[in-house]
């Protein structure tokens, strides 16, 4: 059985030959490790082999791992999962990226909760890009008014979208998925130059994150292929 360290490596060659064959620059793709559900010793052996930068979608999970890793200062926590109004005190304090804002009253909340003695908090919109009934998001259409308003909040700093294409499509569809997320980030950053950096595409996991560089991506969250399956409960 491979280990986390080889996992990574493994992860981080496909990572660097997908950037080279886009033609894009070596470093434009930063690695999310998508650790929920996973133990802390399990991140705790991710972050020895360099991996400092995880993805948490339960909060109460996640701050139980942050108290046990509390020695590992170096570790970049990334909110991923849907946000729950009352949740949002808890990540606006404990988190420094949250990539599923998907609405302006979380936005604000985020805002007016984010202690003043800790830098903005980084957030990202989640796009519902196939516009699919079970997921979160915002659709496309809503993106240039919620640009507008997150913009003006204190206390955070809009660094981009993030979207989970429908993963029933075909190869074709997918591409094009990740083409108009990119392509919207495009046009925000176009008609919105105030706004933030907008720097940010959180697009592509395990499965397709070559189509999601050769599309753009600057972000790809990783579970599976950096921590292995999950065990299953009987």
């Amino acid at each position: 059985m491979s280990s986390i360290a080889d996992n990574l490596g493994s992860v981080t060659r496909r990572i660097q030959k997908a950037t080279l064959q886009a033609g894009r620059d070596a470093g434009s793709v930063s690695l999310l490790a998508v650790s929920k559900t996973r133990s802390a010793e399990e991140l705790r052996e991710a972050a020895t082999a360099g991996q400092l930068a995880f993805g948490e979608n339960y909060l109460q999970e996640a701050l139980d791992k942050m108290s046990e890793l509390s020695d590992l200062a170096d570790i970049e926590w990334h909110f991923i999962g849907p946000i729950q109004s009352n949740k949002t005190r808890q990540i606006a304090a404990a988190f420094s990226w949250v990539h599923s804002v998907d609405r302006l009253k979380v936005a604000r909340r985020l805002s007016e909760q984010r202690e003043t003695g800790l830098p903005p908090l980084n957030i990202c919109l989640q796009v519902n890009i196939n516009n699919e009934q079970s997921k979160s998001g915002c659709r496309p259409e809503e993106l240039p008014e919620l640009v507008s308003e997150i913009s003006q909040l204190p206390g955070l700093t809009l660094r981009g979208l993030m979207a989970i294409p429908d993963p029933d499509q075909s190869e074709t569809g997918l591409r094009q998925s990740f083409r108009m997320l990119a392509n919207a980030l495009k046009e925000l950053k176009r008609d919105f130059p105030e706004a933030g950096p907008l720097d940010t595409l959180s697009m592509g996991m395990s499965g397709d994150l070559e189509t999601a560089i050769a599309e753009g991506s600057t972000c790809v969250r990783i579970g599976t292929a950096v921590f292995g399956e999950r065990s299953r409960k009987s």
